[in-house]
Protein backbone atom coordinates (compact mmCIF):
# COMPACT_ATOMS: atom_id res chain seq x y z
CA UNK A 1 0.00 0.00 0.00
CA UNK A 2 2.63 2.05 0.90
CA UNK A 3 4.35 1.85 -2.64
CA UNK A 4 1.05 3.03 -3.81
CA UNK A 5 2.20 6.86 -2.86
CA UNK A 6 5.80 6.85 -4.59
CA UNK A 7 4.41 7.06 -7.82
CA UNK A 8 1.77 9.17 -7.22
CA UNK A 9 4.34 11.74 -5.42
CA UNK A 10 6.71 11.61 -8.47
CA UNK A 11 3.73 11.86 -11.13
CA UNK A 12 1.93 14.35 -9.90
CA UNK A 13 4.10 17.25 -10.10
CA UNK A 14 4.33 16.24 -13.83
CA UNK A 15 0.34 16.44 -14.04
CA UNK A 16 0.51 19.83 -12.63
CA UNK A 17 2.99 20.89 -15.23
CA UNK A 18 1.26 19.55 -17.96
CA UNK A 19 -1.84 21.32 -16.42
CA UNK A 20 -0.57 24.55 -16.46
CA UNK A 21 0.85 24.07 -20.31
CA UNK A 22 -2.61 22.82 -21.66
CA UNK A 23 -4.37 25.67 -19.72
CA UNK A 24 -2.01 28.13 -20.71
CA UNK A 25 -2.14 27.48 -24.50
CA UNK A 26 -5.88 26.89 -24.23
CA UNK A 27 -6.76 30.68 -22.34
CA UNK A 28 -2.87 32.27 -22.02
CA UNK A 29 -0.74 33.08 -19.62
CA UNK A 30 -2.77 36.18 -17.94
CA UNK A 31 -6.15 33.86 -17.44
CA UNK A 32 -4.16 31.17 -16.17
CA UNK A 33 -2.47 33.24 -13.86
CA UNK A 34 -5.78 34.67 -12.78
CA UNK A 35 -7.42 31.37 -12.47
CA UNK A 36 -3.79 30.28 -10.07
CA UNK A 37 -4.44 33.09 -7.76
CA UNK A 38 -8.23 33.30 -8.19
CA UNK A 39 -8.27 29.86 -6.59
CA UNK A 40 -6.08 30.72 -4.06
CA UNK A 41 -8.41 33.80 -2.66
CA UNK A 42 -11.39 31.23 -3.14
CA UNK A 43 -9.98 28.86 -0.95
CA UNK A 44 -9.16 31.22 1.34
CA UNK A 45 -12.81 32.31 1.65
CA UNK A 46 -14.09 28.85 1.90
CA UNK A 47 -11.99 28.16 4.26
CA UNK A 48 -12.86 30.90 6.82
CA UNK A 49 -16.25 30.66 6.22
CA UNK A 50 -16.59 26.56 6.15
CA UNK A 51 -14.06 26.51 9.01
CA UNK A 52 -16.32 28.64 11.35
CA UNK A 53 -19.55 27.03 11.13
CA UNK A 54 -17.60 23.65 11.68
CA UNK A 55 -16.12 25.19 14.75
CA UNK A 56 -19.64 25.80 15.82
CA UNK A 57 -20.31 22.99 14.86
CA UNK A 58 -18.17 21.11 17.03
CA UNK A 59 -18.71 23.32 20.04
CA UNK A 60 -22.98 22.37 19.99
CA UNK A 61 -21.97 18.83 20.30
CA UNK A 62 -19.41 19.26 22.72
CA UNK A 63 -22.04 20.77 24.89
CA UNK A 64 -24.45 18.59 24.13
CA UNK A 65 -22.35 15.92 25.52
CA UNK A 66 -21.55 14.08 22.11
CA UNK A 67 -18.65 13.17 20.78
CA UNK A 68 -17.48 15.53 17.80
CA UNK A 69 -16.41 12.98 15.70
CA UNK A 70 -17.48 13.48 12.38
CA UNK A 71 -17.32 17.17 12.84
CA UNK A 72 -13.76 17.19 13.57
CA UNK A 73 -13.19 14.88 10.50
CA UNK A 74 -14.85 17.55 8.25
CA UNK A 75 -12.90 20.32 9.74
CA UNK A 76 -9.54 18.39 8.97
CA UNK A 77 -10.74 17.56 5.24
CA UNK A 78 -11.87 21.39 5.35
CA UNK A 79 -8.60 22.81 6.12
CA UNK A 80 -6.65 19.48 3.68
CA UNK A 81 -9.11 21.46 1.02
CA UNK A 82 -8.04 25.36 1.75
CA UNK A 83 -4.52 23.90 1.56
CA UNK A 84 -4.73 22.36 -1.11
CA UNK A 85 -6.74 25.60 -3.04
CA UNK A 86 -3.78 27.73 -1.46
CA UNK A 87 -1.39 25.33 -3.90
CA UNK A 88 -0.51 26.46 -7.49
CA UNK A 89 -1.65 23.78 -9.71
CA UNK A 90 -4.89 22.66 -10.76
CA UNK A 91 -5.13 19.32 -9.78
CA UNK A 92 -4.72 20.40 -6.68
CA UNK A 93 -7.71 22.41 -7.13
CA UNK A 94 -9.79 20.15 -8.33
CA UNK A 95 -9.32 18.16 -5.18
CA UNK A 96 -9.41 20.95 -2.95
CA UNK A 97 -12.40 22.20 -4.44
CA UNK A 98 -14.22 18.61 -4.03
CA UNK A 99 -13.11 18.09 -0.98
CA UNK A 100 -15.37 21.38 0.10
CA UNK A 101 -18.29 19.64 -1.00
CA UNK A 102 -19.97 17.27 2.10
CA UNK A 103 -21.20 14.42 0.00
CA UNK A 104 -18.00 13.73 -0.74
CA UNK A 105 -16.13 13.96 2.31
CA UNK A 106 -18.62 11.49 3.48
CA UNK A 107 -17.95 9.30 0.68
CA UNK A 108 -14.35 9.95 1.59
CA UNK A 109 -14.65 9.15 5.79
CA UNK A 110 -16.86 6.09 4.81
CA UNK A 111 -13.86 4.50 2.98
CA UNK A 112 -11.06 5.73 5.46
CA UNK A 113 -13.29 5.81 8.27
CA UNK A 114 -13.04 1.72 8.43
CA UNK A 115 -9.43 2.01 9.17
CA UNK A 116 -9.93 4.60 11.79
CA UNK A 117 -10.11 3.61 15.62
CA UNK A 118 -11.52 5.83 18.36
CA UNK A 119 -10.36 5.04 21.66
CA UNK A 120 -11.87 7.17 24.32
CA UNK A 121 -11.00 7.19 28.29
CA UNK A 122 -13.39 8.39 30.85
CA UNK A 123 -16.87 8.50 31.70
CA UNK A 124 -19.70 9.50 29.25
CA UNK A 125 -21.11 12.39 30.63
CA UNK A 126 -18.26 14.54 31.02
CA UNK A 127 -14.31 15.04 29.97
CA UNK A 128 -12.44 15.64 32.73
CA UNK A 129 -8.10 16.15 33.36
CA UNK A 130 -6.97 13.20 34.77
CA UNK A 131 -2.82 12.89 35.75
CA UNK A 132 -1.43 9.35 35.78
CA UNK A 133 1.88 7.39 37.79
CA UNK A 134 3.66 5.02 36.69
CA UNK A 135 4.59 2.44 39.02
CA UNK A 136 8.10 1.09 39.11
CA UNK A 137 7.83 -1.89 36.45
CA UNK A 138 4.23 -1.64 36.17
CA UNK A 139 1.40 -0.09 33.99
CA UNK A 140 -0.15 3.57 33.98
CA UNK A 141 -2.37 4.30 36.86
CA UNK A 142 -4.74 7.19 37.33
CA UNK A 143 -4.11 9.52 40.02
CA UNK A 144 -5.36 11.73 42.47
CA UNK A 145 -6.34 15.25 40.32
CA UNK A 146 -8.03 16.33 43.28
CA UNK A 147 -5.28 15.67 45.84
CA UNK A 148 -2.61 17.76 47.48
CA UNK A 149 0.33 18.23 45.65
CA UNK A 150 3.60 18.52 47.28
CA UNK A 151 6.56 20.11 45.10
CA UNK A 152 9.67 19.08 46.82
CA UNK A 153 13.69 19.94 45.57
CA UNK A 154 16.97 17.63 46.03
CA UNK A 155 17.47 19.39 49.45
CA UNK A 156 14.17 18.45 50.72
CA UNK A 157 13.88 14.93 50.16
CA UNK A 158 16.88 12.17 50.42
CA UNK A 159 16.98 8.94 51.58
CA UNK A 160 17.85 8.41 55.85
CA UNK A 161 20.42 5.08 56.43
CA UNK A 162 18.22 1.99 57.07
CA UNK A 163 16.69 2.16 60.91
CA UNK A 164 16.86 5.99 61.39
CA UNK A 165 13.74 7.08 62.29
CA UNK A 166 14.08 10.69 60.35
CA UNK A 167 12.28 13.85 61.39
CA UNK A 168 9.26 12.96 63.66
CA UNK A 169 7.41 16.10 62.25
CA UNK A 170 7.37 14.77 58.64
CA UNK A 171 4.02 13.85 56.68
CA UNK A 172 5.64 10.99 55.65
CA UNK A 173 6.40 9.44 59.30
CA UNK A 174 3.29 7.97 60.61
CA UNK A 175 1.87 8.39 64.57
CA UNK A 176 4.22 4.86 65.44
CA UNK A 177 7.54 6.42 63.76
CA UNK A 178 7.23 4.20 60.64
CA UNK A 179 6.69 5.18 57.45
CA UNK A 180 3.78 5.89 55.76
CA UNK A 181 4.53 3.88 52.51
Amino acid sequence: MRLFFLPLLLLWPLAEIAGFVLVGRTFGLWWTLGLVIGTAVLGTILLRSQGMHILQKISTESREGRVPGLALVDGAMIVVAGILLLLPGFLTDIVGIALFIPSIRRAIWKLVGRRVVVVRSGSSESYRYESHTRQPGGPVRPGNPGGQVVDLDEEDFHREEPGHRGNPSSPWIGPNGNNKS
